[in-house]
């Protein structure tokens, strides 16, 4: 299984698991790729390639109904974000971080956003090189 935190280093990956929050909170019972392509403008193989990675992660669940597949939040492995992330936090940040506000600059953020993506994928890029050499 991948490490929880290079899977929500993915931009698209995060913006998935935004739209199905937003729709688990309007009483949404799941969500179609169809419904996430049309909202992301990606690509339904995009989709289909990050959500194979958030199911692998345990963070969706699917529930297949025909030939249509629905996928819902399921935020159980982010607790173990959470939970590692607030001793980190002083009392004024976590605050701030239980209330919901961001105590980030837009550029911050961007920049943090940006290093997250780049740091994700260079280590892809590694373990594929890697997994190439003889002998492995």
């Amino acid at each position: 299984m991948a490490d929880i935190f290079d899977v929500i280093a993915d931009g698209t990956r995060r913006d998935i698991l935004q739209l199905l929050l937003d729709r688990s909170s309007a009483g949404e019972r799941g969500t179609s790729v169809s419904h996430i392509v049309q909202q992301l403008g990606v690509s339904q193989p995009t989709v289909s390639k990050h959500l194979k990675v958030l199911r692998e992660a345990k963070l969706v669940s699917v529930r297949e109904e025909g030939q249509h597949r629905y996928y819902s939040l399921s935020s159980a492995p982010l607790d173990e974000v959470d939970d590692w992330l607030i001793p980190f936090l002083d009392g004024a940040d976590a605050e701030a971080e239980l209330a919901g506000t961001s105590t980030l600059t837009d550029s911050a953020a961007h920049a943090a956003d940006v290093v997250g993506r780049a740091a994700a994928s260079a280590k892809h890029v590694v373990a594929s090189a890697l997994k190439k050499l003889p002998g492995r």
